[in-house]
């Protein structure tokens, strides 16, 4: 009979030192610290047959959104295609397949059929979880990870994280005070689970908290920091509070430092560069040639129209840095994907029909000065950019740009507008009383 995992569950092809690297790299994943693939590498070099070993180092090449992975996972795939698995396995074989061709609806599907019938595999609701993020599915955020409570206690390896993964999900659905609970549990539980920092983090930025969000976020800073692939994530988060209590300078040296100054060519940390030096622009803020290097690391892939998220991003850094034949690339490869000519989009199809296509083009029509326009085509969206994916967090640049776009174009009526929509929710932070303002200065103008 082949092994068990820490849950139970029969893991074909594995052997015993195969397994415990598996072990290790699957918490690391939960975590994301430390070098999971390094550790999926061990795993497949002890048990070459291991099935979810090869699964495991497919999702981890395919949830990072990265156009350049894609070759890796299709080759993990392919070697576990012939390989003996249990009905589980071929679950997450069918899901990671379904990824690979740009099916996230689906893949996502097929991952909630594995935790209805095994509630306790941790790394189909992590995946999961993930895909739920991408495709901007806040209820799934929160339902997916729910519905499987009951079954786990403490005494499963990575309970944790189920927490985290709900805290998360909560957020994202409004539950602010259950979300920071739940959060604040998975961290007593595992100080290094950087994903359930993050949810707390988000429940503070959501309830125009910043104060208490820095103060959380440096309870433990190695915690979240240290050899954590989420730390420019949660680096982002500190600077957006500096921002928001008008800390212009500490939100500044968080980009030269922690989030941008080593100079990452990773996806996720290019989004988190490129919202964080655009806040900054849309503020009045001097951010130099800032935009020229974060747009140098996404020139090689500006073309990939795997993700319009990505390419909304993107835009934001070539338009920064003047870079129109980039810009352009973008564009083109948003009209290949509404034109069924890529493969890899399959739902970004509808990604970039909904919002995708008219976010990027906003963007490009702030830049150009065509602020006009830029409100003719966020405002039919805004209310649907979930579609786009993300989190509320990271989708609210859409709602500042149309205000500063708005403000720009002399829509005196309409910017007063949405000002005192924002003011509502934000209503006792210095970046509240400097979009007041202004309004009231373009108000007082007209």
């Amino acid at each position: 009979m082949d092994p068990r995992d820490s849950a139970g569950h029969e893991v074909t092809g594995a052997t015993a030192d195969g397994l415990a690297h598996f072990e290790t790299a699957a918490h690391q994943f939960r975590c994301y610290i430390g070098d999971p693939v390094a550790s999926v590498d061990a795993a497949l070099a002890a048990a070459p047959e291991m099935v979810m070993a090869h699964v495991l180092k497919a999702y981890l090449h395919l949830l990072g959104t990265e156009p350049l992975a894609l070759p890796v996972a299709r080759k993990c795939l392919a070697t576990a295609a012939d390989l003996a698995a249990t009905e589980r396995e071929r679950g997450h074989l069918e899901a990671a397949r379904l990824l690979a061709e740009g099916r996230w609806r689906a893949a996502g599907r097929v991952l909630e059929d594995v935790s209805i019938a095994y509630p306790c595999d941790a790394l189909a609701l992590q995946a999961g979880h993930q895909i739920d993020f991408f495709r901007g599915d806040s209820r799934m955020l929160r339902d997916r990870i729910a519905r499987v409570l009951p079954a786990w206690s403490r005494s499963i390896p990575g309970y944790h994280a189920l927490l985290g993964m709900h805290a998360f999900g909560l957020e994202e659905t409004g539950d602010y005070a259950q979300a920071e609970k739940q959060g604040r549990r998975a961290v007593e539980l595992e100080r290094r689970d950087t994903w359930a920092w993050h949810a707390v983090a988000h429940a503070y930025e959501m309830r125009n908290q910043p104060k208490e969000g820095l103060a959380w976020m440096s309870l433990d800073t190695d915690a979240w920091a240290k050899d954590s692939f989420f730390a420019v994530h949660n680096w982002w988060h500190q600077a957006v509070y500096h921002l928001e209590l008008g800390a212009h300078d500490d939100a500044l040296r968080l980009f030269d430092g922690p989030v941008f100054g080593a100079r990452s060519s990773v996806v996720l940390e290019l989004i988190d560069a490129s919202a964080l030096v655009w806040r900054l622009m849309l503020r009045g803020v001097d951010v130099g040639d800032r935009f020229d290097a974060v747009a140098a690391n996404w020139a090689p892939i500006a073309a990939a129209g795997n993700y319009a998220f990505n390419d909304m991003h993107a835009m934001m850094a070539f338009v920064g840095a003047g870079r129109t034949s980039e810009q352009q690339a973008v564009l083109d490869a948003q009209r290949a994907v509404l034109d069924g000519e890529l493969i890899v989009a399959a739902d970004n199809l509808e990604f970039t029909r909904e919002v995708g296509h008219a976010a990027t083009r906003a963007i490009q029509c702030f830049g150009q000065g065509r602020y006009a326009d830029c409100v003719e085509l966020l405002r039919p969206i805004r209310h649907s950019a979930h579609r786009l994916g993300g989190s509320h967090a990271q989708r609210d640049l859409l709602d500042q740009t149309l205000i500063e776009a708005s403000r720009r174009a002399g829509f005196e009526a309409l910017t007063s507008a949405l000002v005192s929509e924002r003011v509502a929710l934000r209503p006792h932070t210095p970046l509240a009383a400097l979009l007041d303002e202004r309004a009231q200065r373009l108000a007082n103008v007209a």
